[in-house]
C-alpha cells in the first residue's frame, strides 16, 4: 500500500533546512540568514498560470528587496528546464527572472515543505508559499490549487504586516495596509481590562483597542 502521508512544516518553528541546486548555483536555507525569504513552489515550467505568477514575483522583486526579503522559486523540473523557461519569459514578455529557482527533481525540498499533495498530484508541487524570517523561522504559509494563481501583492502585504507586528508588538486587522491603525494586544488581567479605557487608545471595548503608529 502506497504511503500518501503529507508532512507539513509548522508555523513559528524552524523552517526545514535544504541544500538545493538552483539556477543560481547551490542554495541553502542558511544562505538567507539575516534576511526574510519567500519560498514558493509551482507545478511546472512552461505552463500559463505559473508564467503569470513568476512575472508577478519578478516585477515586484525590488519591492521585496526593499523589505530585506529574497525570493526563491521551486518546481519538480530540471535546472535546464528552469533556465529555458526563464529565458522564454524574458523573450516573450520582456520580464527578466532575477531570483533563483530550485530544481527539485528528487522532491526532497517539496516533501519537507508539504508541497507534494496526492490529492492534486504525486509528481508536481502545488502552489505553496512560505514566508521565513531572518532567524529561519517559518512565519506564514499558504497553499493554492494548481488551477488558480496567487496574489503576489498579498504576500507583500503579509510581509509588511509581520514586520510591523515584530517591530511594534501589535496585531493587524483584516486587510491591513501600512498607515492603517493597528490592534493593541488585549489585556491579560481583570485589572488591566478595567484600566484599558483610560490608556489613550482608540477604545471600543476592553478586548478591542487600536492605535496609530
Amino acid at each position: 500500500m502506497t504511503d500518501t502521508t503529507v508532512t507539513f512544516p509548522q508555523l513559528n518553528k524552524p523552517a526545514p533546512a535544504f541544500n538545493a541546486k538552483t539556477t543560481h548555483g547551490m542554495k541553502t536555507l542558511e544562505d538567507y540568514k539575516g534576511k526574510w525569504l519567500v519560498l514558493f513552489s509551482h507545478p511546472a515550467d512552461f505552463t500559463p498560470v505559473c508564467t503569470t505568477e513568476f512575472m508577478g514575483f519578478a516585477t515586484r522583486a525590488d519591492q521585496f528587496a526593499a523589505l530585506n526579503c529574497e525570493l526563491l522559486g521551486l518546481s519538480i523540473d530540471s535546472v535546464h528546464s528552469h533556465i529555458a523557461w526563464a529565458r522564454s519569459i524574458e523573450q516573450n514578455f520582456g520580464v527578466k527572472i532575477t531570483f533563483p529557482i530550485i530544481a527539485d527533481l528528487s522532491m526532497e525540498v517539496a516533501k519537507a515543505y508539504g508541497m507534494i499533495q496526492p490529492g492534486a498530484s504525486d509528481t508536481a508541487a502545488v502552489r505553496a508559499t512560505f514566508i521565513i524570517d531572518p532567524n529561519g523561522i517559518l512565519r506564514a504559509m499558504v497553499y493554492y490549487p494548481m488551477s488558480n494563481g496567487r496574489s503576489i501583492d498579498e504576500f507583500l502585504r503579509v510581509l509588511k504586516a509581520l514586520q510591523t507586528s515584530d517591530e511594534h508588538k501589535v496585531a493587524t486587522p483584516e486587510n491591513w495596509q501600512p498607515g492603517n491603525d493597528v490592534i493593541v494586544p488585549p489585556p491579560a488581567t481583570m485589572d488591566d481590562a478595567e484600566a484599558r479605557k483610560g490608556q489613550g487608545y482608540n477604545y471600543v471595548d476592553w478586548y478591542y483597542s487600536t492605535k496609530s503608529l
